[in-house]
């Protein structure tokens, strides 16, 4: 991946335009769209009041399509195009291994998540190596370049290019529609994308693809001579300004064309001064009118208004606009013969539409598509793949699955929802924790404990994220929270990876101190302040892991103590229990609860063998070791690390958390009931040993 800023190569220049009234097909006006000799756009101003000339259109073109012009309300059926005519083409240009480059805005967490689906889509269909280029903002970024990163697609590459030092370029541009400064980017995409790159796809994130992607790409064979932008004609009545009385769209030629889908030949753009062209043409149509309602789009069509023989026109199922007002319907006569869905309404999916059934079920199958299933090789163009680690274990080894699952290259999706947390001072904290599908409905309990940030990881397949959106947006506790960070991590593998789910919760906290809990345990209610105030006292807590003592109920319904008196009260009358009293004293009684009880200050305590509290560290903390996974060993192990380390333990007098009861996980079942899972265990506990004294040989520990 490669992170690129603004190409000082290709900065916007404005040039005296130069006239020229005799050319083919444009004689008699004031200057022409395109110079056949060179290929150079010429503009002059006395031109760009296009408003003025908008019903000379069909005179002025004639109806020879040729000319540029097109009845409005046409959508002509031999656009309609079959994917085997490319491959099968005699005089084709198709090369099995060519890379298809593809752009795509994408601004803030939301459109992260957008866009998956898209690719999702474009991978299904592909036969050919993609590369994608990103124009993100550093949300976008962080989220996508995880994403790929974990996917490890075989024959794909991405790079990123930053928006904040070539936003300037268009923030001039008073812009009216949703997507903000990012529905003007693709303006510019001369700045921002390479001078090696001669033509991309540039797409929306709101599309699905419901076919190959090469299909598309096939048409740049058609975009020469004076042709340098591909597009789909606008598929509603918008620009011909019949919606709404006294609405006065920008300039279009005829219907217009929709941005949603264009191919770029950005060789040519460079070459006929593109930044050039559009910057005269938006200032002058500025005077008219005082904001862009349809952001890049509009700029585009007021473009084409005037140089005509620019754009090809694509055909127009690969791009089915499904608008408030859309006229697709015209376009096509099967359904089979849609390539592109184009969910280009404000409502998205719930827009009205004939087919919207059949279009929902395209876009739905891709969303719980398993990502896993689109990392396969293409035919006949594989790259070497260096031998991985995993190939060196012993296949018969009766721990084969344990080992190998360290191993496993989980995908993974870091704020999959809207994130907006930013702390105010070195004393705040996270909490962090991690669950399955199965557990979800415990993180409205612990919201309701925990108003604080928190990093959640979460197990889960792609099937189960419309649940799990779905559960969010009706919670009460969690609807409105923007300072939970959700991470996604998809299921691969036999056993649930507790450590890596940890680790992966921690890479994205943005706090100084991190409180490490697991998802059924609720916090003492006004914990996070009074964690707040605990660490606005202390002088240096480096090295120090503040132990909140942990405590378990055989009761599904409790009246949960608001103090530490009243969980006292409870303690005596045994409706709560110190954690596994009964079950594995030893973790947890080094705690020395008896002391608690009475303490009101921090005290400490000594580490000792299978020790596994709930601790407060900074977040610099040791990473928890990944070859732990399901259930045993997976937090000992951490807390021995720290030990190692020479972290010193202090409990915190007046915080606690109360362990919930549930049904038993998958994995502690296999663990009572399996040999051959304790006995895997063990070895993975002796082989964590031996790690140990190597990397620290001046330490003793059973």
């Amino acid at each position: 991946m490669a992170l690129v800023g603004l190409n000082s190569a290709n900065n916007i220049v404005i040039n005296n335009g130069i006239q020229n009234k005799n050319e083919q097909g444009l004689q008699n006006q004031p200057i022409q769209a395109l110079r056949h000799e060179s290929h150079i756009f010429h503009v002059n101003s006395n031109d760009l009041d296009l408003n003025k000339n908008m019903k000379q259109d069909k005179s002025r073109y004639g109806s020879n399509k040729a000319n540029g012009y097109r009845d409005p309300v046409e959508f002509n059926p031999k656009y309609r195009f079959n994917d085997t005519d490319y491959f099968n083409h005699p005089h084709g240009d198709f090369h099995l291994c060519e890379v298809i480059h593809i752009a795509i805005v994408v601004g803030g967490y939301s459109a992260s998540r957008d866009v998956i689906t898209l690719v999702k889509s474009v991978l299904f269909y592909r036969n050919q190596p993609l590369h994608f280029h990103f124009i993100t903002d550093p949300a976008a970024q962080r989220v996508l370049s995880k994403v790929f990163l974990s996917w490890q697609l075989p024959q794909v590459e991405t790079s990123f290019y930053n928006i904040a030092s070539i936003k300037r370029a268009v923030a001039w541009i008073p812009n009216r529609h949703y997507s903000g400064i990012y529905g003007l980017m693709k303006l510019i995409l001369v700045n921002i994308l390479p001078n090696s790159l001669n033509k991309v796809v540039v797409l929306d994130t709101d599309l699905t693809f419901n076919a190959n992607i090469a299909g598309l790409w096939h048409y740049f064979r058609y975009i020469t001579g004076d042709k340098l932008l591909g597009l789909v004609e606008n598929q509603s009545d918008w620009y011909l300004g019949k919606l709404w009385k006294n609405y006065t769209p920008w300039p279009a030629l005829g219907r217009g064309f929709n941005t949603g889908v264009i191919l770029v030949k950005l060789s040519k753009l460079r070459q006929n001064k593109w930044n050039h062209i559009w910057k005269t043409v938006t200032e002058k149509q500025l005077k008219s009118f005082p904001f862009t309602t349809l952001a890049d789009q509009d700029i585009f069509n007021a473009v084409i208004k005037l140089y005509p023989k620019l754009v090809y026109r694509l055909p127009c199922n690969w791009n089915i606009q499904l608008s408030d007002n859309t006229l697709s319907e015209n376009c096509y006569k099967k359904l089979s013969n849609i390539k592109i869905i184009h969910w280009n309404s404000p409502k998205k999916t719930k827009v009205n539409n004939k087919h919207i059934h059949y279009f929902r079920n395209i876009y739905q199958t891709f969303i719980e598509m398993d990502g896993n299933l689109l990392r396969r090789h293409l035919i006949g163009c594989e790259k070497s793949v260096p031998t991985a680690a995993s190939n060196m274990l012993d296949k018969n080894d009766p721990c084969y699955q344990f080992k190998i699952e360290r191993y496993t290259s989980h995908r993974i999706h870091p704020f999959f929802l809207d994130y907006n947390y930013h702390p105010t001072d070195e004393n705040d904290v996270t909490l962090v924790t991690h669950l399955s599908i199965e557990r979800l409905q415990m993180l409205d309990s612990l919201a309701d404990h925990w108003n604080g940030p928190m990093s959640i990881a979460l197990y889960i397949t792609d099937r189960d994220v419309p649940n799990l959106m779905s559960f969010i947006q009706l919670s009460a506790s969690l609807s409105n929270r923007k300072n939970i960070g959700y991470h996604l991590t998809y299921v691969q593998g036999q056993y649930y990876p507790v450590n890596k789910l940890r680790n992966i919760a921690l890479d994205y906290v943005n706090t100084a101190y991190v409180f490490l809990l697991d998802i059924d345990f609720l916090p003492s209610l006004n914990s996070y302040q009074d964690l707040r105030n605990f660490l606005l006292k202390q002088d240096d807590l480096n090295m120090t892991a503040l132990i909140v003592p942990a405590f378990e109920t055989q009761r599904y319904r409790i009246a949960f103590p608001k103090s530490k008196v009243k969980l006292i009260e409870l303690l005596q009358k045994q409706e709560i229990f110190t954690f596994r009293y009964h079950l594995y004293t030893k973790a947890h009684s080094p705690t020395n609860y008896t002391r608690w009880q009475t303490a009101n200050t921090t005290y400490q305590v000594k580490w000792k063998d299978d020790f596994e509290p709930y601790i407060v560290v900074m977040k610099k903390v040791a990473r928890y070791d990944e070859r732990f996974v399901g259930f045993g060993w997976n937090k000992v192990s951490h807390i021995m690390e720290l030990h190692v380390r020479g972290y010193r333990f202090l409990v915190l007098p007046n915080l606690f958390i109360i362990h919930m009861p549930h049904s038993p996980s998958k994995d502690i079942t296999r663990f009572r009931s399996s040999k051959i899972y304790r006995r895997c265990l063990k070895r993975l506990k002796e082989d964590f040993k031996s790690a140990l004294r190597s990397k620290f040989p001046n330490n003793k520990f059973k």
